[in-house]
């Protein structure tokens, strides 16, 4: 376990001095609104002041929520919200958040501390959803990715794996679903919901139970069978397909539908595997054994069917990881220590927002750092974090198992 020390450093937001040409600001008012837009231009003092009014009356507006991972969240009770406006408001914030971080005062001192977030591209938000995408940024070889392919399939296409991210994808949709069929229902989801509770039944009724107490692990397979078990993986797989039909409309507001369609690539695979447990503890053991061969064998090192198992088995968690600042990895070769950083933005500097942001950095950075050592890749690779807020107050160093550093946009500006 190793400990590293948790450091914040409060930097001075928008102290730069610019001037206004002919008399009037040359402004793009909706430069933080586009997605992947460069945030490398300096703009004058007077477009900073006004900005940085904004930023904070977003941050007061924001202060409770969090944009976890592509889903919005009230950290003070985990629930999710479906609000458009309020996802308008939030990626308007972070995107204006960039645009401070991009600043010369701002970039002055963090050079102080750290060699990244300099360049626009180092400050661009990043969704991590493939090995592909880790092992970019990582340079990973393409015969070290098939190391790390090799590595890993044999126990993240574990059965228990399989079933335990399945049921996980359709918990999740089902609480989505649930909660906008409170607010906006429609014939698709009301149906959609039905199709979810059907696939969590027939993988409830399908599973072979381990415990020792249970008797199932005793059951031999039936000495006659007039009629063959038609349960398999290809039932799944048509409910998922229904699934998807019914819910093209609100796929916008339902982030687990979209790993529903991930995971028809690893049902197609299996869809001849029995997946029943009246024919028999051994027998069904096999048929588990089947499942792990064939996905194993053809989830491919770029699929994000793989990369979702590999979340499961990791974090018990299925959806992807999103960075606010994607950083960079530095360091010096020849001694054989790099450094990756990353970045999150948060609303507010409160208790329950700060470990979220810790949390969600802690997911990213460990997630390429497994995938470094997998790799065998050469040198130490350390981790930083770096967290970004509105506020003044400062925070005492502590320890965790992830070096942080964070920073904040002080609550006022310079005269």
């Amino acid at each position: 376990m190793r400990t590293l020390t948790v450091v914040q450093k409060v930097l001075q937001g928008a102290n730069y001095c610019g001037t206004k040409h002919n008399g009037a600001l040359h402004l793009n008012p909706v430069l933080y609104h586009r997605a992947g837009e460069s945030h490398g231009e300096v703009f004058p003092y007077e477009w900073y002041e006004k900005s940085f009014s904004k930023l904070t009356r977003l941050a007061h507006f924001l202060k409770d929520v969090d944009l976890v991972d592509g889903r919005l969240v009230n950290v003070n009770d985990d629930s999710i919200i479906i609000e458009d406006h309020i996802e308008h408001k939030m990626r308007t914030f972070k995107s204006l958040a960039r645009i401070f971080i991009g600043s010369p005062s701002v970039q002055l001192v963090l050079k102080k501390h750290v060699s990244t977030f300099g360049k626009p591209s180092e400050r661009e938000p990043m969704i991590v959803n493939s090995l592909t995408k880790v092992s970019n940024v990582l340079n990973v070889t393409a015969q070290q990715r098939k190391l790390v392919r090799l590595k890993i399939c044999p126990q993240i296409t574990q059965h228990r794996i399989w079933t335990g991210a399945i049921e996980k994808i359709l918990n999740e949709l089902k609480s989505e679903i649930d909660l906008l069929n409170c607010q906006f229902p429609s014939k698709g989801t009301k149906m959609g919901g039905q199709i979810v509770s059907s696939c969590l039944k027939f993988l409830a009724e399908s599973a072979v139970s381990y415990d020792p107490d249970s008797a199932s692990w005793m059951r031999l397979s039936p000495a006659k069978v007039v009629d063959p078990p038609s349960r398999k993986w290809d039932d799944v797989l048509e409910m998922f397909t229904d699934l998807i039909n019914c819910l093209k409309s609100e796929k916008g507001w339902l982030y687990h539908a979209t790993k529903i369609e991930i995971m028809k690539e690893g049902l197609s695979q299996i869809k001849d595997v029995l997946v029943d447990n009246s024919i028999g503890y051994k027998d069904a053991r096999h048929q588990e054994s089947l499942v792990q061969k064939k996905l194993s064998k053809t989830l491919g090192h770029s699929s994000q069917c793989l990369f979702t198992l590999l979340l499961y088995y990791l974090y018990g968690q299925v959806r992807d990881i999103e960075v606010d600042l994607n950083g960079a990895i530095y360091g010096n070769g020849s001694e054989n220590r790099f450094t990756l950083c990353m970045g999150r933005i948060l609303t507010s500097n409160e208790e329950k927002m700060f470990w979220s942001g810790v949390k969600q950095l802690d997911r990213a950075l460990g997630l390429f750092k497994f995938v470094w050592e997998t790799a065998g890749m050469k040198g130490i690779l350390e981790l930083q974090g770096h967290l970004w807020c509105v506020g003044s107050e400062e925070r005492i160093p502590f320890h965790a198992d992830l070096e942080c550093v964070q920073h904040q946009f002080m609550s006022h500006l310079p005269s």
